[in-house]
């Protein structure tokens, strides 16, 4: 059992039968009245943000999460195939699951998947990707140096603002937590 005085960002629990990770927290003291924990939390089961107080004294069920090494192979219908690199076991997990994440999985790519219960309920990506532009329009010639963006699509589909001298076929690099571009990559 933890409780809610020792709830801390990354920390995942139960309520209800549904797992939680704790994306923030802030333990308030009031001048009047008990002091509380507000938690902003991430239902791993369904992929909800909800925000809630709780008391300090309040108890749950810790969750405990098992991380494995697997490799994304491809996509097939609503869900995202996965192969454990040890034992070559394939695993699915669904788009809703994999929620952002999705954005940003190349076919090898090595990641980790994390899983609830022997279920696979989030993948965890390295903080960068590298990915090719598929699509973007022309730069203006004397606008490169600006600090101006342009839209792009990547290989996995997801689009992103780039600046002007990106072209179709860069490989560039994608911060994973934002979502933003961060480089040209030079191969």
């Amino acid at each position: 059992m933890i409780s809610a005085n020792d709830l801390r960002t990354g920390v995942t629990f139960e309520i209800d039968n549904d797992l939680y990770a704790v994306i923030s927290y802030q333990h308030v003291k009031p001048g009047k009245g008990s002091p509380f924990v507000r938690v902003k939390m991430k239902n791993l089961n369904s992929g909800n943000i909800t925000e809630k107080t709780f008391r300090p004294e309040e108890k749950f069920k810790k969750a405990f999460l098992d991380r494995k090494n697997m490799q994304y192979l491809y996509r097939e219908g609503d869900n995202f195939v996965f192969m454990e690199l040890e034992t070559y076991e394939q695993f699915y997990l669904s788009i809703e699951d994999a929620g952002d994440a999705g954005n940003f999985l190349k076919e090898n790519l090595e990641i980790q998947v994390v899983f609830f219960k022997n279920k696979p309920v989030s993948v965890e990506l390295p903080t960068f990707v590298e990915l090719a532009v598929v699509s973007t329009e022309q730069g203006v010639r004397g606008d490169t140096a600006t600090s101006s963006l342009k839209p792009a699509v990547l290989e996995t589909g997801y689009k992103v603002g780039v600046p002007l001298f990106v072209n179709e076929g860069d490989i560039i690099r994608i911060d994973t937590r934002t979502g933003e571009y961060l480089e040209r990559v030079n191969k």
